[in-house]
Protein backbone atom coordinates (compact mmCIF):
# COMPACT_ATOMS: atom_id res chain seq x y z
CA UNK A 1 0.00 0.00 0.00
CA UNK A 2 1.37 3.37 -1.02
CA UNK A 3 0.50 6.80 0.31
CA UNK A 4 0.66 9.83 -1.93
CA UNK A 5 1.29 12.83 0.32
CA UNK A 6 1.74 15.08 -2.72
CA UNK A 7 -2.06 15.01 -3.07
CA UNK A 8 -2.26 17.29 -0.03
CA UNK A 9 -1.36 20.24 -2.26
CA UNK A 10 -4.47 19.76 -4.37
CA UNK A 11 -6.94 18.94 -1.61
CA UNK A 12 -5.83 21.96 0.44
CA UNK A 13 -6.69 24.22 -2.47
CA UNK A 14 -9.95 22.42 -3.25
CA UNK A 15 -11.19 22.57 0.37
CA UNK A 16 -9.30 25.47 1.89
CA UNK A 17 -12.40 27.06 3.42
CA UNK A 18 -13.23 23.76 5.13
CA UNK A 19 -9.60 23.35 6.13
CA UNK A 20 -9.66 26.70 7.94
CA UNK A 21 -12.87 25.91 9.79
CA UNK A 22 -11.59 22.45 10.72
CA UNK A 23 -8.20 23.48 12.12
CA UNK A 24 -8.98 27.09 13.08
CA UNK A 25 -12.68 27.16 13.99
CA UNK A 26 -12.30 30.65 15.44
CA UNK A 27 -11.26 31.90 11.98
CA UNK A 28 -14.92 32.42 11.13
CA UNK A 29 -14.77 35.50 13.35
CA UNK A 30 -11.83 37.27 11.74
CA UNK A 31 -11.27 35.86 8.22
CA UNK A 32 -13.32 37.10 5.27
CA UNK A 33 -14.46 33.93 3.51
CA UNK A 34 -16.06 35.96 0.71
CA UNK A 35 -12.63 37.04 -0.53
CA UNK A 36 -10.50 34.82 -2.74
CA UNK A 37 -7.74 32.78 -1.12
CA UNK A 38 -4.39 33.35 -2.86
CA UNK A 39 -1.98 30.40 -2.95
CA UNK A 40 1.60 31.61 -3.04
CA UNK A 41 3.26 28.42 -4.27
CA UNK A 42 5.62 30.13 -6.69
CA UNK A 43 6.61 32.73 -4.12
CA UNK A 44 7.27 30.01 -1.57
CA UNK A 45 9.37 28.06 -4.05
CA UNK A 46 11.50 31.15 -4.66
CA UNK A 47 12.19 31.40 -0.94
CA UNK A 48 12.79 27.66 -0.62
CA UNK A 49 13.85 26.01 -3.90
CA UNK A 50 12.35 22.52 -4.03
CA UNK A 51 15.04 19.82 -3.93
CA UNK A 52 12.59 16.98 -3.24
CA UNK A 53 11.17 14.38 -5.54
CA UNK A 54 7.77 15.93 -6.29
CA UNK A 55 6.22 12.48 -6.70
CA UNK A 56 7.49 11.20 -3.35
CA UNK A 57 7.98 14.22 -1.06
CA UNK A 58 9.04 13.99 2.55
CA UNK A 59 6.90 17.01 3.26
CA UNK A 60 4.39 19.29 1.54
CA UNK A 61 4.25 23.02 2.18
CA UNK A 62 1.68 25.68 1.30
CA UNK A 63 1.54 29.43 1.85
CA UNK A 64 -1.83 31.12 1.57
CA UNK A 65 -2.85 34.76 1.62
CA UNK A 66 -6.23 35.34 3.28
CA UNK A 67 -8.20 38.54 3.84
CA UNK A 68 -9.45 39.62 7.25
CA UNK A 69 -12.67 41.30 8.38
CA UNK A 70 -10.84 44.35 9.69
CA UNK A 71 -12.72 46.65 7.34
CA UNK A 72 -9.65 47.68 5.39
CA UNK A 73 -7.25 46.10 2.92
CA UNK A 74 -5.69 43.78 5.45
CA UNK A 75 -4.43 40.25 5.00
CA UNK A 76 -2.47 37.59 6.81
CA UNK A 77 -0.48 34.52 5.81
CA UNK A 78 -1.11 30.90 6.73
CA UNK A 79 1.79 28.50 6.36
CA UNK A 80 0.90 24.80 6.26
CA UNK A 81 3.46 22.03 6.42
CA UNK A 82 2.43 18.40 5.91
CA UNK A 83 5.17 16.18 7.35
CA UNK A 84 5.08 12.46 6.59
CA UNK A 85 8.09 11.22 8.56
CA UNK A 86 10.18 11.94 11.65
CA UNK A 87 12.75 14.67 11.09
CA UNK A 88 15.32 15.84 13.62
CA UNK A 89 15.62 19.28 12.04
CA UNK A 90 11.90 19.79 11.48
CA UNK A 91 11.44 22.54 14.08
CA UNK A 92 14.45 24.41 12.72
CA UNK A 93 13.00 24.22 9.21
CA UNK A 94 9.65 25.54 10.45
CA UNK A 95 11.43 28.49 12.06
CA UNK A 96 13.44 29.14 8.88
CA UNK A 97 10.23 29.22 6.86
CA UNK A 98 8.71 31.63 9.33
CA UNK A 99 11.48 34.23 9.37
CA UNK A 100 12.02 34.16 5.61
CA UNK A 101 8.31 34.57 4.92
CA UNK A 102 8.03 37.39 7.47
CA UNK A 103 11.12 39.09 6.07
CA UNK A 104 9.55 39.11 2.59
CA UNK A 105 5.96 40.12 3.42
CA UNK A 106 6.06 41.81 6.84
CA UNK A 107 2.60 40.43 7.57
CA UNK A 108 1.19 38.35 10.45
CA UNK A 109 1.83 34.64 9.95
CA UNK A 110 0.35 31.58 11.59
CA UNK A 111 1.91 28.18 10.95
CA UNK A 112 0.44 24.69 11.19
CA UNK A 113 2.30 21.40 10.95
CA UNK A 114 0.12 18.43 10.00
CA UNK A 115 1.97 15.27 11.01
CA UNK A 116 1.02 12.21 8.96
CA UNK A 117 3.66 9.80 10.31
CA UNK A 118 3.20 6.72 12.52
CA UNK A 119 5.76 7.71 15.17
CA UNK A 120 3.64 8.51 18.24
CA UNK A 121 6.55 10.20 20.02
CA UNK A 122 7.21 12.61 17.16
CA UNK A 123 5.28 15.75 18.14
CA UNK A 124 7.54 18.75 17.47
CA UNK A 125 6.01 22.14 18.20
CA UNK A 126 8.84 24.38 19.47
CA UNK A 127 12.18 25.54 18.15
CA UNK A 128 14.61 27.04 20.65
CA UNK A 129 18.01 28.62 20.22
CA UNK A 130 20.46 29.94 22.79
CA UNK A 131 24.00 31.21 22.47
CA UNK A 132 26.03 33.50 24.75
CA UNK A 133 23.05 35.19 26.30
CA UNK A 134 21.03 35.39 23.07
CA UNK A 135 17.99 33.12 22.88
CA UNK A 136 14.72 32.69 21.05
CA UNK A 137 11.68 30.42 21.24
CA UNK A 138 9.42 29.79 18.25
CA UNK A 139 6.15 27.87 18.74
CA UNK A 140 3.77 26.70 16.02
CA UNK A 141 0.47 24.82 15.74
CA UNK A 142 0.65 21.03 15.44
CA UNK A 143 -1.98 18.50 14.39
CA UNK A 144 -1.08 14.82 14.76
CA UNK A 145 -3.35 12.72 12.56
CA UNK A 146 -2.66 9.55 14.59
CA UNK A 147 -4.02 11.26 17.73
CA UNK A 148 -7.42 12.15 16.27
CA UNK A 149 -10.58 10.49 17.56
CA UNK A 150 -12.27 8.31 14.95
CA UNK A 151 -15.79 8.92 16.21
CA UNK A 152 -15.31 12.69 16.27
CA UNK A 153 -14.15 12.59 12.66
CA UNK A 154 -17.03 10.33 11.65
CA UNK A 155 -19.78 12.60 13.00
CA UNK A 156 -18.19 15.82 11.79
CA UNK A 157 -20.08 17.72 9.10
CA UNK A 158 -16.87 19.36 7.87
CA UNK A 159 -15.65 17.88 4.55
CA UNK A 160 -12.04 18.15 5.68
CA UNK A 161 -12.73 15.55 8.37
CA UNK A 162 -13.06 13.05 5.51
CA UNK A 163 -9.53 13.95 4.36
CA UNK A 164 -8.20 13.26 7.85
CA UNK A 165 -10.09 9.95 8.01
CA UNK A 166 -8.57 8.84 4.72
CA UNK A 167 -5.08 9.68 5.94
CA UNK A 168 -5.66 8.01 9.30
CA UNK A 169 -6.97 4.89 7.58
CA UNK A 170 -3.68 4.69 5.72
CA UNK A 171 -1.78 5.00 9.00
CA UNK A 172 -3.83 2.55 11.07
CA UNK A 173 -4.40 -0.14 8.45
CA UNK A 174 -0.93 -0.50 7.01
CA UNK A 175 -0.64 -4.12 8.17
CA UNK A 176 -3.91 -5.40 6.70
CA UNK A 177 -4.38 -7.03 3.31
CA UNK A 178 -5.31 -5.08 0.22
CA UNK A 179 -8.70 -6.84 0.18
CA UNK A 180 -9.45 -5.56 3.68
CA UNK A 181 -8.26 -2.11 2.70
CA UNK A 182 -10.58 -2.25 -0.30
CA UNK A 183 -13.55 -2.82 1.99
CA UNK A 184 -12.49 0.08 4.22
CA UNK A 185 -12.20 2.45 1.27
CA UNK A 186 -15.61 1.43 -0.06
CA UNK A 187 -17.16 2.01 3.38
CA UNK A 188 -15.59 5.49 3.47
CA UNK A 189 -16.99 6.22 0.01
CA UNK A 190 -20.49 5.16 1.10
CA UNK A 191 -20.34 7.42 4.14
CA UNK A 192 -19.07 10.30 2.02
CA UNK A 193 -21.92 9.98 -0.46
CA UNK A 194 -24.40 10.14 2.40
CA UNK A 195 -22.99 13.49 3.54
CA UNK A 196 -24.75 16.69 2.58
CA UNK A 197 -21.74 18.11 0.71
CA UNK A 198 -21.71 19.87 -2.65
CA UNK A 199 -21.22 17.65 -5.70
CA UNK A 200 -17.88 19.26 -6.44
CA UNK A 201 -16.56 18.62 -2.94
CA UNK A 202 -17.74 15.02 -3.10
CA UNK A 203 -15.88 14.59 -6.40
CA UNK A 204 -12.72 16.10 -4.92
CA UNK A 205 -12.91 13.88 -1.83
CA UNK A 206 -13.62 10.72 -3.82
CA UNK A 207 -10.58 11.48 -5.96
CA UNK A 208 -8.44 11.99 -2.86
CA UNK A 209 -9.75 8.73 -1.37
CA UNK A 210 -9.05 6.87 -4.60
CA UNK A 211 -5.51 8.15 -5.09
CA UNK A 212 -4.11 8.74 -1.60
CA UNK A 213 -3.89 5.03 -0.81
CA UNK A 214 -3.12 3.12 -3.97
CA UNK A 215 -3.50 -0.60 -4.57
CA UNK A 216 -0.74 -2.70 -6.11
CA UNK A 217 -3.33 -5.17 -7.36
CA UNK A 218 -4.68 -3.93 -10.72
CA UNK A 219 -7.84 -6.01 -10.33
CA UNK A 220 -8.65 -4.16 -7.09
CA UNK A 221 -7.98 -0.82 -8.80
CA UNK A 222 -10.52 -1.66 -11.52
CA UNK A 223 -12.97 -3.12 -9.01
CA UNK A 224 -12.78 0.03 -6.89
CA UNK A 225 -13.50 2.21 -9.94
CA UNK A 226 -16.53 0.05 -10.76
CA UNK A 227 -17.85 0.13 -7.18
CA UNK A 228 -17.47 3.93 -6.99
CA UNK A 229 -19.37 4.36 -10.26
CA UNK A 230 -22.18 2.15 -8.96
CA UNK A 231 -22.32 4.07 -5.69
CA UNK A 232 -22.62 7.37 -7.56
CA UNK A 233 -25.48 6.04 -9.68
CA UNK A 234 -27.21 4.63 -6.62
CA UNK A 235 -27.00 8.01 -4.88
CA UNK A 236 -29.28 9.56 -7.52
CA UNK A 237 -32.20 7.34 -6.52
CA UNK A 238 -31.38 7.13 -2.81
CA UNK A 239 -33.81 9.85 -1.78
CA UNK A 240 -36.80 8.10 -3.35
CA UNK A 241 -35.69 4.72 -2.09
CA UNK A 242 -35.30 5.92 1.51
CA UNK A 243 -38.74 7.54 1.33
CA UNK A 244 -40.34 4.28 0.16
CA UNK A 245 -38.54 2.27 2.84
CA UNK A 246 -39.54 4.67 5.59
CA UNK A 247 -43.16 4.71 4.48
CA UNK A 248 -43.29 0.92 4.21
CA UNK A 249 -41.80 0.51 7.66
CA UNK A 250 -44.22 2.98 9.20
CA UNK A 251 -47.17 1.28 7.52
CA UNK A 252 -45.99 -2.07 8.78
CA UNK A 253 -45.83 -0.81 12.35
CA UNK A 254 -49.13 0.99 11.98
CA UNK A 255 -50.77 -2.25 10.86
CA UNK A 256 -49.81 -3.88 14.12
CA UNK A 257 -50.99 -0.91 16.16
CA UNK A 258 -54.37 -0.95 14.44
CA UNK A 259 -54.73 -4.59 15.38
CA UNK A 260 -54.48 -3.47 18.97
CA UNK A 261 -51.41 -5.39 20.00
CA UNK A 262 -47.75 -4.79 20.76
CA UNK A 263 -45.67 -6.16 17.90
CA UNK A 264 -42.93 -8.61 18.76
CA UNK A 265 -39.62 -8.57 16.92
CA UNK A 266 -40.88 -11.35 14.67
CA UNK A 267 -44.12 -9.52 13.93
CA UNK A 268 -42.29 -6.28 13.12
CA UNK A 269 -40.08 -8.11 10.65
CA UNK A 270 -43.13 -9.80 9.13
CA UNK A 271 -44.99 -6.50 8.71
CA UNK A 272 -41.92 -4.74 7.31
CA UNK A 273 -41.18 -7.53 4.81
CA UNK A 274 -44.85 -7.69 3.80
CA UNK A 275 -45.00 -4.00 2.97
CA UNK A 276 -41.71 -4.06 1.09
CA UNK A 277 -42.99 -6.96 -1.01
CA UNK A 278 -46.28 -5.22 -1.76
CA UNK A 279 -45.04 -1.67 -2.31
CA UNK A 280 -41.58 -2.02 -3.88
CA UNK A 281 -39.92 -4.02 -6.61
CA UNK A 282 -36.88 -4.82 -4.46
CA UNK A 283 -35.37 -8.27 -4.85
CA UNK A 284 -35.75 -10.97 -2.20
CA UNK A 285 -32.08 -10.62 -1.38
CA UNK A 286 -32.28 -6.85 -0.95
CA UNK A 287 -35.35 -7.04 1.29
CA UNK A 288 -33.64 -9.63 3.48
CA UNK A 289 -30.62 -7.35 3.76
CA UNK A 290 -32.68 -4.24 4.58
CA UNK A 291 -34.77 -5.96 7.24
CA UNK A 292 -31.84 -7.87 8.69
CA UNK A 293 -33.35 -11.30 8.21
CA UNK A 294 -32.65 -14.31 6.02
CA UNK A 295 -33.88 -15.03 2.50
CA UNK A 296 -35.96 -18.06 3.61
CA UNK A 297 -38.00 -15.83 5.93
CA UNK A 298 -38.72 -13.38 3.11
CA UNK A 299 -39.74 -16.26 0.83
CA UNK A 300 -42.19 -17.57 3.44
CA UNK A 301 -43.76 -14.12 3.85
CA UNK A 302 -44.03 -13.83 0.08
CA UNK A 303 -45.99 -17.11 -0.08
CA UNK A 304 -48.46 -15.79 2.51
CA UNK A 305 -49.08 -12.45 0.82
Amino acid sequence: MKRDDALWKGILEDLFDDFLLFYFPESVNNIDFTKKFVFLDKELEQLFPNTQDEFNPKYVDKLVKVSTKSGKEEWILIHIEVQGSSDKVFTQRMYTYHYRIFDKYKKPITSLAILTDRNKSFKPSVYTYEFMGTSLRYEFNVYKVMDTDNQTLKISDNPFAVVVRVVKTALERHKISEEELFDLKIDLARELLRKNFSKQKIRNLLQFLKLYIRFDNKELINKFETEIAQLKNRQITMGLEEFVLDRAKRMGLQEGIEQGKQLTGYEKDFAFVKNLLLQTDFSIEKIASLVGTDIDFVMKVKELV
